[in-house]
């Protein structure tokens, strides 16, 4: 019986960390730092399916730990479903130490024994889940366990069952069969008639198998390709697709002829190959994407090997797999550059496209300021160290409001803020801190000579704020000065993976019409300058908000958009601004403080009031800006119906 498909696709396997030395070119033991990403090919099939536009669940076991979590998180914030992730409590979330020494030298340690994904059972195969999928994908190195094999079977006997198709990733690690030592896990390749006979097994059962030119020899029991496919062909009738690196692909949804160009042939793309882990995964879903859309076998091809040749451009598995909007721009050019991760246009697109959340509002409280609260410690009398503590209330004042509501968020430093921003780390709101040296112009950064080095320091979902004092008309030599250090920190940014929010003041250095700020923020995009965020001065001049609106929409689509800064005005006047600003799309909301927090700082530092009675105050007053703007943001959704 057909079943009704809510998902395309359900891959089942591995998932664990992948820990990737942040050196290139060297050995692993001379790798010093490690970036962390989901890994283990299905789960990375998982993600690259679904960043293309796919339906996508992963069926695996991981730890009840901070790994486990961190999986179904991130599984989730890329949009797979993550019902049939099982928790373990006997066991932790596998680790693999990957390297790239050159670009076909990449070490491997995986840290696989009793694992949790490896003790998948057949208990964990729910019977509804796995008919809600059009096809499940079952993985070669999982079947060398009898549970996880037993698991895989069960899932494709239900999926054929009801309709659905079974797609098998050859996927063979020799060192996950035991066959080579611990620390020759990049071996691709040793000939072993078990393990033959094992991957041989589910070949009734398929409908769809992949795997590179040694995986077909392991899976047809013959280093003779042609043989070893017709050795396959004998046990199942499934498309047989043959991944052949740089020289693109070959399928065969037929008889196998006499040599690899009779099958269709898909032509690979001229890339430089940086690293070749997690092409294969991306390969595989970009074929599924197409397969299971009904393309032509060619179109599926060029697909997967598009893929492919991205993924082999990039650092990492999973987080390099691109989108649907990455792969169209990819397949839309009339040329690629041969060196793939140095073309700005497609790394913008991937980054500005695999981005964690959405704001279409943003309502943030602003506690970054540190001569502020300096000058009213001057003021009170009151010691700076009690700065911290007062600092710390502002996330008791967001949540007391928000309820855990995810379009607020909150600006804290780190000299006077990191109580706060330690806090915040278990709440879900937007986090901005600041970097540039308070006051500064030229514009310098409160750290290190090297700004990366700082901001590597940095969780991942601190947003980085740098407040630079810029007006189109400033000296050559000063807006020079301050455009390198943008640039440098944008550079920064990318590298070290974190969003950037850049705070443009003009207003004091000059006179602002209509199209000050938007001359500035154009003058950054020609730069190559481009923000996640902008922070902009609050104006009632409709003219000025729509050349800004013009000037980013033209620049840059994927901007995730503005938010007002405050400049210590009044309330009222503050929310009169609203009116203007909400009615430009762009415009997600604000970023406000010490219109917020002024009064209610002085107070208690100086210890009129306790904490208590503070955070009933910053709540309030933030409250009352929230409500105005979003009372703005409905009058012009109302007059827009109208």
């Amino acid at each position: 019986m057909q079943a009704q498909h809510s998902l395309d696709l359900i891959t089942i396997g591995r998932s664990g960390i992948d820990l990737y030395g942040e050196q290139i070119g060297g050995r692993l033991e001379d790798m010093t730092s490690f970036a962390k990403y989901a890994g283990g090919s299905p789960t990375n099939t998982a993600i690259g399916a679904s960043r293309l536009g796919l339906r996508s669940a992963l069926l695996t076991r991981v730890g009840a730990d901070h790994f486990g979590r961190f999986l179904r998180e991130q599984l989730a914030r890329e949009g797979v479903d993550v019902r049939g992730v099982r928790e373990d409590g006997d066991r932790l979330t596998a680790l693999v130490f990957l390297g790239i020494s050159g670009p076909d030298t990449f070490p491997l340690i995986f840290y696989r024994e009793n694992c949790a994904d490896m003790a998948l059972s057949t208990d964990d195969v729910d019977a509804d889940f796995v008919r809600s999928a059009k096809a499940v994908v079952i993985n070669g190195t999982h079947l060398s366990r009898d549970n996880v094999l037993k698991a895989s079977v069960r899932a494709c006997e239900i999926a054929r069952a009801s309709g659905g198709k079974v797609v098998f990733d050859i996927d063979y690690r020799p060192v996950l069969w035991g066959l080579t030592g611990k620390d020759q896990g990049e071996n691709r390749f040793v000939a072993h008639e078990a393990v033959t006979k094992r991957l041989q097994e589910v070949l009734p059962l398929c409908d769809l198998i992949v795997g590179t030119e040694e995986e077909i020899h392991i899976l047809g029991g013959t280093t003779d390709t042609v043989a070893a496919l017709r050795a396959i062909r004998t046990k199942t009738a499934a498309l047989l697709v043959c991944k052949r690196g740089a020289k693109g692909c070959v399928a065969f949804p037929g008889a196998i002829g006499d040599d690899l160009d009779a099958g269709v042939v898909g032509r690979g793309f001229r890339i430089e190959v940086f690293n070749v882990l997690g092409a294969g995964d991306a390969f595989m879903a970009g074929f599924l994407r197409g397969w299971l859309r009904g393309e032509p076998l060619p179109t599926c091809c060029e697909y997967a090997n598009a893929c492919g040749a991205i993924v082999v451009s990039r650092h990492g598995c999973a987080p390099a797999m691109p989108t649907w909007i990455e792969l169209r721009q990819f397949l839309d050019a009339p040329t690629h550059a041969f060196r793939l991760r140095e073309d700005a246009d497609l790394e913008h697109v991937h980054w500005a496209t695999t981005r964690n959340g959405r704001w279409d509002e943003l309502t943030v409280l602003a506690m970054d300021h540190r001569s502020q609260f300096e000058e009213i410690c001057d003021k009170t009398g009151a010691d700076r160290s009690r700065i911290d503590e007062f600092k710390k209330l502002a996330l008791r004042a967001v949540d007391r409001l928000a309820q855990g509501d995810r379009r607020f968020g909150v600006l804290l430093d780190g000299r006077y803020g990191m109580r706060g921003l330690e806090d915040a780390a278990d709440r879900p709101y937007w986090i901005g801190r600041p970097i540039e040296l308070p006051g500064s112009r030229p514009l310098e950064f409160e750290c290190s000579a090297d700004v990366a080095t700082e901001i590597a320091t940095w969780p991942a979902n601190h947003v980085i704020k740098c407040l630079v004092f810029y007006h189109p008309d400033d000296p050559a030599d000063l807006r020079e000065r301050q455009e390198r250090q943008l640039l440098r920190l944008q550079d920064a940014a990318r590298k070290t993976r974190h969003e950037l929010l850049v705070e443009v003041i003009a207003s004091p250095h000059g006179p602002v019409d209509a199209h000050t700020v938007s001359r500035v923020i154009q003058r950054l995009y020609d730069l190559g300058m481009k923000p996640d965020w902008w922070k902009l001065e609050p104006s009632d001049d409709a003219a000025a908000w729509a050349n800004v609106d013009r000037t980013i929409r033209a620049n840059d689509p994927y901007c995730r958009g503005v938010v007002l800064l405050g400049l210590s005005a009044p309330e009222e006047k503050l929310i009169a601004s609203f009116q203007s600003a909400a009615a430009v799309p762009v415009v997600k909301g604000f970023a406000v403080g010490r219109t917020i927090f002024a009064d209610a700082a002085e107070r208690w530092l100086s210890g009129a009031i306790d904490d208590d009675a503070a955070v009933t105050d910053l709540a309030n007053r933030f409250g009352v800006l929230v409500d105005a703007w979003r009372a703005a943001r409905a009058q012009v959704r109302r007059s827009e119906v109208a």
